[in-house]
């Protein structure tokens, strides 16, 4: 009876990839040092490049480095390390979007994962967004945008400012109820979805103006110009758009708001006020559902 060949036991890895270890090496190579993966299995020994070294390396040096897979799915070694410690939260880059998720830059020789059930909207490449650094159930390092209460936590209240004041921040969520920001101050905005003109991305820096100070010292604030600038630019749409349809357009203030909206991107009352400012300049009339241009009866 032929006898089978018994085959090795395979020992199960230490270390994996996305990982930060502290590891010793072991033996050097044409292309630079091997670390022990500590298997007890020279042949689990993780390489070290020459090129992901950030100093020299000699035999028996404990060397702090990121793991990760190289092309041919080896595990593979860089002393590019995260940037930031886990639990920290910073602003990190979108580096690629791929069905499971996404990859942000924390500094290290490769993007860290961003899994879909961390994700607030759906971040695109080149964007820069809030998240943090944390270790999954597998024990690799991932990141989430949800921040809210290490956000909390890091914020100050609002002192000095006052209601009309201008601010700048970045979104960190949207809600239903609206948008949340973190200012350059390190205050939580609130931005009511009725204040938000056009609905931004998660991770955009925008501009702000206080419209209320809460006691809790956050503060309230709008998207949208103070009413009389919005008066004038929602009257020059207005105009606009009766220049671009003969002088006259199939909407009234008796119009509906949803509409409104739909067309002008503007609620029913500021367009109305918008109205009100040209009738009242006397270059717009309205008659039968339509709006007319008055300016052109002039110079005709």
């Amino acid at each position: 009876m032929q006898e089978r060949t018994r085959r090795p036991e395979q020992r199960p890895r230490k270390y994996g990839p996305s990982q930060v270890a502290e590891l010793t090496a072991v033996r050097a190579s044409e292309l630079g040092v091997f670390l022990d993966a500590e298997t007890g299995n020279t042949s689990d020994d993780i390489l070290l490049h020459t090129v992901q070294q950030t100093a020299p390396v000699k035999i028996g040096d404990r060397v702090r480095v990121f793991l990760y897979l190289d092309p041919k799915r080896r595990l593979t070694a860089s002393m590019r390390t995260p940037r930031m410690k886990e639990g920290q939260v910073a602003r990190l880059r979108v580096i690629n979007v791929t069905k499971e998720g996404a990859f942000l830059d924390v500094g290290a020789e490769r993007g860290i994962f961003l899994p879909y059930a961390g994700m607030r909207g759906r971040p695109q490449v080149g964007e820069t967004v809030w998240a943090k650094l944390y270790t999954d159930k597998s024990g690799r390092l991932a990141v989430t945008m949800e921040v809210e209460d290490e956000l909390r936590r890091a914020s100050r209240p609002a002192e000095g400012v006052r209601v009309g004041d201008r601010l700048k921040g970045s979104i960190y969520n949207i809600t239903e109820r609206g948008v949340f920001a973190f200012t350059e101050e390190r205050y939580i905005v609130f931005i009511d979805h009725r204040e938000v003109p056009r609905r931004p991305r998660v991770g955009e820096t925008v501009e702000m103006r206080v419209t209320y100070l809460r006691e809790d010292g956050r503060l309230n604030a709008s998207l949208r110009p103070p009413k009389e600038t919005a008066r004038i630019e929602d009257a020059e749409i207005i105009l606009a758009l009766l220049y671009a349809h003969d002088g006259k357009i199939p909407y009234t203030d008796a119009t509906s708001p949803l509409i409104i909206q739909d067309r002008f991107h503007i609620s029913k009352a500021a367009f109305k006020r918008a109205l009100g400012r040209l009738i009242k300049e006397g270059r717009i009339e309205q008659r039968n559902g339509w709006t007319y241009l008055l300016e052109r009866k002039k110079n005709s």
